[in-house]
């Protein structure tokens, strides 16, 4: 059964329908360029909301390492996923240290961006288009991807269930397309979950 994080919350009221909805993963980004950005004293308080059976994931580009080791530590986050240059050295060390899962966001533009992707040390990877821009790749492009992924870029209520069926990824990661006016749309992260349940045969 695929899995879902919706990424990108900011809110009390993002942090509740969450609750309700039951992903198993919800994303704080802490890259400060980001619209999306939560300071870690934010993030704290909404991971003290949140349900104790959904993983927080903490979203860095090319983070000082002890920034991610101190947020994991402290529980604030429990999943550290990184979208910036961090080579295989900072991915162990950062593992290593806090024995945390982490999970690495690549590019595909094209087959040879794959190579990458199955040698990498993390715990998973995250497949995307670009850097959080909304945009869906070519999926066919990781029809072969021999390990497990989230799948991530220009997903949302209408096209995942499509995804789900064609490809079975370990987990489908969305924030922009369950957005309204630049706002987490409680009726789209709904509509989420159930086209993906609903391919997955659980609905």
């Amino acid at each position: 059964m695929t899995k879902i994080k919706l990424c990108g919350l900011g809110r009390a009221a993002d942090i509740a329908a969450a609750n309700s909805i039951g992903p198993e993963f919800i994303g704080f980004v802490f890259a400060k360029k980001s619209r999306r950005y939560v300071s870690p004293e934010v993030a704290e308080g909404l991971k003290s909301l949140l349900r104790e059976d959904i993983m927080a994931v903490g979203v860095f580009v090319d983070e000082d390492i002890s920034v991610v080791k101190d947020l994991l530590d402290r529980g604030v986050i429990d999943v550290a996923q990184l979208h910036g240059a961090e080579d295989e050295v900072y991915i162990k060390r950062l593992k290593d240290e806090t024995g945390k899962q982490v999970i690495k966001a690549f590019k595909i533009g094209t087959e040879e961006d794959i190579k990458p992707v199955e040698a990498s040390p993390a715990d998973f990877v995250l497949l995307d288009a670009g850097a959080g821009d909304g945009k869906v790749f070519d999926w066919s492009l990781v029809k072969n991807v021999k390990r497990e992924y989230f799948l991530a870029g220009g997903l949302n209520p209408d096209n995942v269930g499509e995804a789900v069926k064609g490809l079975r990824p370990f987990a489908v990661d969305v924030s922009s397309g369950i957005e309204t006016d630049g706002f987490k749309d409680e009726e789209k992260m709904v509509r989420f979950a159930e086209a993906v349940r609903k391919a997955g045969g659980m609905i």
